[in-house]
């Protein structure tokens, strides 16, 4: 590991301030990702500014949306009444999303920022455009179980890690950045940049920008949602395929508004928004769920490793639309 130098911030204005004397600060969360990837060189930061003491509250508003201070614990946030009650989503994603330990640990901020879980990023040995800018993409010909299906491109198939992030997306979350620049709004879906040719530019952030909180909308209808991971293994794995879904149909059986969005399949977390408009009016049964998962995946691309990672979208998206459809009152 690297040497560096370490700075608690007070508030946010702090955190930016101490951050602007390296080039290369990092803003330290619980340190669940981060530390990892110091720990293997991928992250060499002269200096860490800790904010875990900054922005930890959830905020239930009147009109049913909440704001979430960035230093928040996962843990916290997937316990919290008012989530569990109005984004059942939210909770279960993050419940899936790590052990119990990491989750007393991991801050709503680092989660949205936590880098790939790619093996060739981590090893120094391997081709990877992300972690050296040109030197190639070894997953595309290699090991790419993992790896993803959509947003992909010839430089890098990587895929996002969060779970929260995915759940968020679905939600039309917005991301509360400060910096030198003052502060800002960015919507979750906008955070995110697919890696063109620029695979090592992961978010819109500005130099020494600090998420400072997650706002997410009132959704009336998102009360009766869903997350749903598919993992190898039942404890501690990062998904193969995982969808956040929220479903509202009339009584006539007609799908009145729906937000999907999907996990392990694409860079970003991937908002299934070809499969909203493709529901939006029709009936809210098994053959517009098949149809409109199609819209979706006629744009995906599968390796060796991953291809079946679209039958198992293909199934998995309707699967749950129909729980859902079925729980309406």
């Amino acid at each position: 590991m690297t040497p560096f130098t370490y700075a608690r911030a007070t508030d946010a204005a702090a955190a930016i301030r101490l951050a602007g004397a390296a080039p290369d600060a990092k803003y330290l969360g619980g340190g669940t990702n981060l530390v990892d990837l110091m720990r293997e060189t991928v992250e060499r930061p002269s200096l860490l500014v800790d904010v875990t003491g900054l922005s930890q509250g959830i905020e239930a508003r009147a009109d049913g949306g909440l704001l979430i201070g960035a230093a928040t614990k996962n843990t916290a946030l997937a316990a919290d009444l008012d989530v569990r009650r109005r984004f059942p989503l939210l909770a279960r994603a993050i419940l899936a999303g790590a052990s119990g330990q990491i989750r007393n640990m991991a801050t709503v901020g680092g989660n949205l920022l936590q880098r790939t879980r790619c093996a060739y990023f981590y090893d120094d040995a391997a081709r990877c455009n992300k972690r050296t800018p040109g030197a190639g993409c070894d997953a595309i010909g290699g090991f790419n179980r993992n790896h993803a299906i959509l947003g992909t491109s010839p430089s890098c198939i990587a895929t996002h890690p969060s779970d929260m992030a995915v759940a968020l997306a679905a939600l039309d979350a917005r991301v509360l950045l400060d910096g030198p620049e003052g502060a800002r709004s960015v919507p979750l879906n906008d955070f995110y940049a697919l890696p063109g040719e620029q695979p090592e530019i992961e978010t819109v952030l500005r130099p020494h920008e600090l998420i400072v909180a997650v706002e997410v909308p009132a959704l009336p209808f998102a009360a009766r949602s869903t997350y749903r991971k598919v993992r190898d293994r039942a404890s501690y794995a990062f998904a193969l395929v995982s969808v956040a879904a929220a479903l509202d149909v009339d009584a006539g059986g007609t799908v009145r508004d729906v937000r999907i969005a999907l996990g392990g399949v694409a860079p970003k977390p991937w908002r299934a928004l070809k499969v909203e408009a493709a529901l939006r009016g029709r009936p809210a049964d098994a053959a517009s769920f098949a149809d409109a998962v199609e819209h979706e995946l006629a744009g995906a691309v599968g390796l060796a490793g991953n291809d079946f990672k679209i039958e198992l979208a293909r199934r998995l998206i309707p699967a749950v639309l129909a729980e859902l459809a079925g729980a309406q009152p």
